[in-house]
Protein backbone atom coordinates (compact mmCIF):
# COMPACT_ATOMS: atom_id res chain seq x y z
CA UNK A 1 0.00 0.00 0.00
CA UNK A 2 1.36 3.40 -0.98
CA UNK A 3 2.20 5.60 2.01
CA UNK A 4 3.39 8.99 0.78
CA UNK A 5 5.19 10.65 3.66
CA UNK A 6 7.79 13.25 4.46
CA UNK A 7 10.23 13.53 7.35
CA UNK A 8 10.16 17.02 8.79
CA UNK A 9 13.33 17.91 10.73
CA UNK A 10 13.17 21.09 12.78
CA UNK A 11 14.60 22.99 15.75
CA UNK A 12 12.30 25.10 17.93
CA UNK A 13 14.96 27.84 17.90
CA UNK A 14 14.84 28.11 14.10
CA UNK A 15 12.68 30.96 12.77
CA UNK A 16 12.40 29.39 9.34
CA UNK A 17 11.17 26.22 11.03
CA UNK A 18 8.39 28.39 12.47
CA UNK A 19 7.32 29.23 8.91
CA UNK A 20 7.23 25.56 7.93
CA UNK A 21 5.61 24.27 11.11
CA UNK A 22 2.59 26.52 10.81
CA UNK A 23 2.06 25.51 7.16
CA UNK A 24 3.13 21.90 6.77
CA UNK A 25 0.09 20.02 8.10
CA UNK A 26 -2.45 21.82 5.89
CA UNK A 27 -0.25 21.54 2.79
CA UNK A 28 0.45 17.86 3.46
CA UNK A 29 -3.23 17.11 4.04
CA UNK A 30 -4.12 18.70 0.67
CA UNK A 31 -1.73 16.27 -1.01
CA UNK A 32 -2.51 13.20 1.08
CA UNK A 33 1.01 13.14 2.54
CA UNK A 34 1.79 11.97 6.06
CA UNK A 35 4.23 14.07 8.11
CA UNK A 36 6.78 12.37 10.35
CA UNK A 37 7.89 14.94 12.92
CA UNK A 38 11.62 14.87 13.71
CA UNK A 39 12.80 17.39 16.33
CA UNK A 40 16.52 17.91 16.72
CA UNK A 41 19.07 20.30 18.17
CA UNK A 42 21.12 22.20 15.60
CA UNK A 43 23.77 23.25 18.12
CA UNK A 44 25.90 20.09 17.82
CA UNK A 45 25.65 20.21 14.02
CA UNK A 46 26.78 23.84 13.95
CA UNK A 47 29.63 23.16 16.36
CA UNK A 48 30.87 20.30 14.21
CA UNK A 49 31.13 22.85 11.38
CA UNK A 50 33.15 25.20 13.58
CA UNK A 51 30.34 27.58 14.57
CA UNK A 52 29.40 28.25 18.18
CA UNK A 53 25.83 29.14 17.24
CA UNK A 54 23.64 29.93 14.23
CA UNK A 55 25.69 30.70 11.11
CA UNK A 56 23.54 33.80 10.63
CA UNK A 57 25.31 35.27 13.66
CA UNK A 58 28.65 35.00 11.86
CA UNK A 59 27.57 37.57 9.24
CA UNK A 60 25.94 40.70 10.73
CA UNK A 61 24.66 41.94 7.36
CA UNK A 62 23.05 38.58 6.57
CA UNK A 63 21.68 38.39 10.12
CA UNK A 64 19.95 41.76 9.73
CA UNK A 65 18.56 40.69 6.35
CA UNK A 66 17.18 37.49 7.90
CA UNK A 67 14.79 39.44 10.12
CA UNK A 68 13.59 41.49 7.15
CA UNK A 69 13.06 38.33 5.12
CA UNK A 70 11.17 36.61 7.93
CA UNK A 71 8.81 39.57 8.29
CA UNK A 72 8.18 39.45 4.53
CA UNK A 73 7.61 35.70 4.51
CA UNK A 74 5.22 35.81 7.45
CA UNK A 75 3.25 38.63 5.80
CA UNK A 76 3.13 36.61 2.56
CA UNK A 77 1.66 33.60 4.36
CA UNK A 78 -0.53 35.64 6.74
CA UNK A 79 1.32 34.37 9.80
CA UNK A 80 1.76 36.43 12.96
CA UNK A 81 5.34 37.45 13.69
CA UNK A 82 7.39 39.20 16.35
CA UNK A 83 11.15 39.38 16.22
CA UNK A 84 12.37 37.56 19.34
CA UNK A 85 14.38 39.57 21.84
CA UNK A 86 16.70 36.57 22.27
CA UNK A 87 18.12 34.50 19.42
CA UNK A 88 18.67 31.66 19.35
CA UNK A 89 16.66 30.49 22.31
CA UNK A 90 17.47 27.27 24.12
CA UNK A 91 15.04 24.66 22.76
CA UNK A 92 16.10 21.59 24.73
CA UNK A 93 12.95 20.96 26.80
CA UNK A 94 10.35 21.26 24.02
CA UNK A 95 12.59 19.19 21.72
CA UNK A 96 12.64 16.39 24.29
CA UNK A 97 8.86 16.55 24.75
CA UNK A 98 8.32 16.48 20.99
CA UNK A 99 10.77 13.63 20.47
CA UNK A 100 9.08 11.48 23.10
CA UNK A 101 5.74 12.06 21.39
CA UNK A 102 6.63 12.23 17.69
CA UNK A 103 3.71 10.01 16.72
CA UNK A 104 1.10 11.53 19.04
CA UNK A 105 -2.01 12.93 17.33
CA UNK A 106 -1.37 16.30 19.02
CA UNK A 107 2.26 16.70 17.95
CA UNK A 108 1.59 19.24 15.17
CA UNK A 109 -0.49 21.46 17.44
CA UNK A 110 2.02 21.25 20.26
CA UNK A 111 4.87 22.22 17.97
CA UNK A 112 2.90 25.13 16.52
CA UNK A 113 2.13 26.47 20.01
CA UNK A 114 5.79 26.27 21.05
CA UNK A 115 6.94 28.08 17.92
CA UNK A 116 4.31 30.76 18.55
CA UNK A 117 5.65 31.25 22.07
CA UNK A 118 9.06 32.00 20.58
CA UNK A 119 8.24 33.92 17.41
CA UNK A 120 4.87 35.53 18.15
CA UNK A 121 4.82 36.09 21.92
CA UNK A 122 8.61 36.43 22.42
CA UNK A 123 8.60 34.13 25.45
CA UNK A 124 11.03 31.53 26.74
CA UNK A 125 10.46 27.98 25.56
CA UNK A 126 13.07 26.05 27.54
CA UNK A 127 10.95 26.55 30.61
CA UNK A 128 8.91 24.04 32.60
CA UNK A 129 6.12 26.52 33.39
CA UNK A 130 5.81 27.54 29.74
CA UNK A 131 5.57 23.93 28.60
CA UNK A 132 3.08 23.23 31.40
CA UNK A 133 0.84 26.00 30.03
CA UNK A 134 1.09 24.73 26.45
CA UNK A 135 0.31 21.13 27.41
CA UNK A 136 -2.47 22.13 29.81
CA UNK A 137 -4.11 24.19 27.06
CA UNK A 138 -4.13 21.09 24.87
CA UNK A 139 -5.81 19.07 27.63
CA UNK A 140 -2.75 16.84 28.07
CA UNK A 141 -1.16 15.43 31.25
CA UNK A 142 1.54 18.08 31.45
CA UNK A 143 3.26 16.80 34.56
CA UNK A 144 3.61 13.29 33.20
CA UNK A 145 4.83 14.44 29.79
CA UNK A 146 7.41 16.82 31.23
CA UNK A 147 8.67 14.14 33.62
CA UNK A 148 8.91 11.69 30.72
CA UNK A 149 10.97 14.21 28.74
CA UNK A 150 13.55 14.35 31.54
CA UNK A 151 14.18 10.60 31.52
CA UNK A 152 17.66 9.34 30.57
CA UNK A 153 16.14 7.40 27.66
CA UNK A 154 14.60 10.49 26.08
CA UNK A 155 17.73 12.58 26.65
CA UNK A 156 19.82 9.93 24.92
CA UNK A 157 17.29 9.54 22.12
CA UNK A 158 17.47 13.25 21.33
CA UNK A 159 21.25 13.12 21.18
CA UNK A 160 21.07 10.13 18.86
CA UNK A 161 18.43 11.75 16.66
CA UNK A 162 20.56 14.86 16.21
CA UNK A 163 23.57 12.67 15.40
CA UNK A 164 21.53 10.70 12.89
CA UNK A 165 20.50 13.93 11.19
CA UNK A 166 24.13 14.94 10.76
CA UNK A 167 25.04 11.50 9.44
CA UNK A 168 22.33 11.80 6.82
CA UNK A 169 23.76 15.11 5.61
CA UNK A 170 21.42 17.53 7.35
CA UNK A 171 23.10 20.89 7.98
CA UNK A 172 20.25 23.22 8.92
CA UNK A 173 16.55 23.50 9.61
CA UNK A 174 13.93 23.20 8.44
CA UNK A 175 14.90 20.17 6.42
CA UNK A 176 12.72 17.59 4.72
CA UNK A 177 13.60 14.08 3.69
CA UNK A 178 11.66 12.23 1.02
CA UNK A 179 13.37 8.86 1.14
CA UNK A 180 17.05 9.76 0.99
CA UNK A 181 16.48 13.04 -0.87
CA UNK A 182 17.12 16.11 1.28
CA UNK A 183 15.25 19.38 0.82
CA UNK A 184 16.45 22.33 2.90
CA UNK A 185 14.72 25.58 3.77
CA UNK A 186 11.12 26.63 4.25
CA UNK A 187 10.86 27.67 0.60
CA UNK A 188 11.37 24.02 -0.42
CA UNK A 189 8.47 22.70 1.64
CA UNK A 190 6.08 22.47 -1.29
CA UNK A 191 8.72 20.88 -3.51
CA UNK A 192 9.37 18.22 -0.90
CA UNK A 193 5.67 17.50 -0.44
CA UNK A 194 5.18 17.24 -4.20
CA UNK A 195 8.11 14.83 -4.38
CA UNK A 196 6.52 12.71 -1.65
CA UNK A 197 3.38 12.46 -3.77
CA UNK A 198 5.41 10.98 -6.61
CA UNK A 199 7.05 8.25 -4.52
Amino acid sequence: MNDPHIEYWFDFASPYSYLSTLRIEALARERGVRVAWRPLLLGPIFRSAGWESSPFLQQPVKFAWMWTDLARQCARHALPWRKPSQFPRNSLLPARIALANEDAPWIATFCARVFELNFVHDEEINDVEAMQRVLDALGLPAGDLIAQSQSPDVKQALREQSEQAAQRGLFGAPSFFVGDALYWGSEQLEDALDAACRT
